[in-house]
């Protein structure tokens, strides 16, 4: 599994949030996710990125998802950065879009950086946003 890393981050650092993996709920995520970069002092135009990245991050994995599954978000902050990463079980023989796809272009353009994993019917999307300097 590829690992995207700010600084370490205590157990104090870390927010997880499990919500069905519907896309009713994925307001819930973005909320989080809003609240998490405002924390870290990002600014509005990051914010939403994240925001907008998130969601697309879910998207993809919504489309992947076993039935009735949950989706796991993990939140680690750290003094300039947020990482977040999101987990769902999949399908049989379910695959990520490539790197090559729009989605994805889409993610590495909104973040710092972006990875993907798909092993043992679990499929995990990475995303690492640092906060721009001078703030």
């Amino acid at each position: 599994m590829t690992q995207l890393t700010g600084q370490p981050t205590t157990d104090d650092d870390v927010v997880h949030l499990t919500v069905p993996a519907d896309g009713g709920y994925l307001g819930v995520l973005r909320t989080a996710t809003a609240g998490l970069a405002a924390r870290l002092q990002f600014a509005l135009d990051e914010i939403e990125d994240l925001r907008i990245a998130v969601d697309e991050a879910c998207a993809m994995l919504l489309a992947i998802a076993t039935r009735n599954a949950e989706l796991e978000c993990r939140f680690a902050v750290t003094d300039d950065a947020l990482t977040v990463e999101v987990t769902v079980p999949t399908v049989r023989g379910a695959t990520l879009p490539s790197e090559s796809s729009f989605a994805w272009k889409v993610l590495t353009a909104l973040t710092t950086s972006a990875a993907a994993t798909a092993a043992d019917g679990r499929a995990t999307i990475s995303l690492l946003t640092r906060r721009a300097s001078g703030y």
